[in-house]
């Protein structure tokens, strides 16, 4: 099974810049998709970006035209470009290597997590 690590995250203020880093130990390309995922304080964990094999990118909206999702096969790792970070980003940000299956629904690997906290 894939293991992944999570790394990147930190304090920083409000309107910053931050990029997590996700490397895992196999190879990424053998994945559906690779993604991140976030949960704060008292919510659920939600989706917040993905890019496919086919290397199309896709994003929440609540971080559209802010975060930047990219991959790198050749180093097995995935980036999240985070800009423009608000009070409400502050979450523990996972990432996530998923197959899917038609009939029997995904599969995914996650992360240990990495804390991003933005204040002012």
């Amino acid at each position: 099974q894939v293991h992944l690590e999570e790394s990147g995250g930190g304090l920083v203020q409000a309107g910053g810049s931050l990029t997590l880093s996700c490397a895992a130990s196999t190879p990424i390309s053998s994945f559906n998709y690779m993604g991140w995922y976030r949960q704060a304080p008292g919510k659920r964990r939600e989706w917040v970006a993905d890019i496919a094999t086919t290397g199309v990118r896709k994003y929440a909206d609540f971080v559209k035209g802010r975060f930047t999702i990219s991959r790198d096969n050749a180093k097995n790792t995935v980036d999240l470009q985070m800009n423009s970070l608000k009070f409400e980003d502050t979450a523990v940000y996972y990432c996530n290597a998923r197959t899917t299956h038609n009939r029997y629904g995904n599969s995914d690997t996650w992360g240990q997590g990495t804390q991003v906290t933005v204040s002012s």
